[in-house]
């Protein structure tokens, strides 16, 4: 499947406004980051509700439509979706599958889902191979340090881009907060995701980066169901 996908979406701040180029005005792809927390003791039941949802969405015509579950905490999961635009997510969100979840995941859940509508930050085709390990990272900075961290986000998404055993690096930030990133990276082992933590470039960004940061780096590690 195609990753997080269609035309980059370029913007930048200026004077407190947001100028938005071409590419922005025509690409129409939605992109749904979801956080869910199960009760500890439903989250086998759970995992089967969000494995039966992202099977649907994907007959629905999801661009992508992922179900991971944390390593660290398994009451945890996402979603990571992509629609080609608006229509086709209300579209979703309308028929029964989605009605469905919502009803039977409700008593099982700690909080109601976490849902950040986005739009393409920068995006790259995925390289061949299956993911079996994704880092789902929250990246919040204040207005006025955004270009700055979108650079510094760009430029470690591109070195790892270079790296074949990184399969996927996408940015892409929150529809009505623009200094909102979610950072999707997906590698085919635990070996190459372990070594892009240590790797002196990922250090490197770490330190440029958090002197910007707005809130606390909320990187969290998944697999998929």
């Amino acid at each position: 499947m195609r990753p997080f996908c269609c035309l980059m979406l370029g913007v930048a701040l200026v004077g407190g406004g947001i100028v938005q180029d071409i590419s922005a005005q025509t690409d129409q792809t939605i992109y749904v980051v979801t956080y869910i927390e199960a009760t500890p003791s439903a989250q086998q039941q759970v995992a089967g509700l969000l494995r039966r949802l992202a099977e649907a969405g994907r007959t629905e015509g999801a661009i992508r439509f992922e179900a991971l579950q944390r390593t660290t905490e398994p009451n945890q999961f996402a979603l990571l979706e992509a629609w080609k635009d608006q229509r086709a997510l209300d579209a979703h969100r309308a028929a029964a599958a989605a009605k469905q979840f919502r009803d039977q995941a409700a008593p099982l859940l700690l909080t109601p889902p976490d849902e950040r509508l986005c739009v393409a930050t920068d995006i790259a085709p995925d390289h061949q191979g299956r993911a079996t390990v994704f880092a789902v990272t929250h990246v919040d900075v204040p207005g006025n340090s955004r270009d700055s961290a979108l650079d510094l986000l760009k430029t470690l998404a591109q070195r790892n881009r270079a790296n074949p055993r990184n399969l996927r690096f996408d940015i892409v930030h929150q529809r009505d907060r623009t200094n909102h990133f979610s950072v999707v990276a997906t590698w085919s082992d635990q070996k190459s995701a372990d070594e892009y933590q240590l790797a002196e470039q990922t250090k490197d960004f770490r330190s440029r980066l958090t002197p910007l940061l707005g809130a606390l780096y909320d990187q969290r590690w998944y697999k998929p169901l």
